[in-house]
């Protein structure tokens, strides 16, 4: 199993490839953390159940699912990551709501960012709300651009379709994107 322990990180944070012991704590972190939608008025958000076991066994399977733990080895965040049109495409990133602000996602992300790096991809993707704070706009602090719709590929068309179909676009949502630097990645 590889892992990667963050540099100048005291807490003994690992990431790691998830497990399928993880699933169950996996929709567990995403219920805990669909609850700050509530907060915010999206309550249709905060009552969407957690990805089923099912959806997530072909994240473990493909090698395209990892867990930021804590010291003791319980994982705290998660990260999924698709394949779409040559960009890695970041369907869910995740952090517990106590390990919040610390961190964790930003870890994840970057650990993404290498695994996209060495399958030689063009960078990475993803969807998410324009206007809630720890979404876009905690995105362009980490290096990610709004992409025009003009700009999609198909398999972001696709994506946009799907999750417009399950109702996200009740509140605006947007496309973005941050290219790998294949020199420094």
């Amino acid at each position: 199993m590889q892992e990667c322990r963050n540099a100048g990180d005291d807490t003994g944070q690992v990431i790691r490839a998830a497990l399928p012991d993880d699933i169950s704590v996996i929709r567990d972190i995403e219920a805990a953390a669909g609850e700050l939608f509530r907060e915010i008025g999206m309550n249709a958000i905060a009552d969407d159940p957690p990805p089923a076991e099912g959806d997530l066994a072909p994240y473990l399977g493909g090698g395209r699912a990892w867990v930021a733990t804590d010291a003791a080895d319980n994982p705290i965040a998660y990260v999924l990551v698709d394949v779409i049109d040559d960009w890695a495409h970041i369907e869910q990133v995740t952090v517990h709501p106590l390990h919040s602000r610390k961190g964790h996602g930003s870890s994840l992300i970057d650990h993404a960012e290498r695994w996209a790096a060495a399958h030689n991809l063009d960078g990475m993707t993803l969807t998410t709300f324009q206007d809630v704070p720890w979404n876009a706009p905690y995105y362009e602090r980490l290096g990610f651009v709004h992409v025009p719709e003009q700009a999609w590929s198909d398999g972001l068309r696709q994506i946009v379709r799907q999750e417009n179909h399950h109702g996200l676009n009740a509140w605006p949502r947007v496309v973005m994107k941050r290219k790998i630097d294949h020199q420094n990645p």
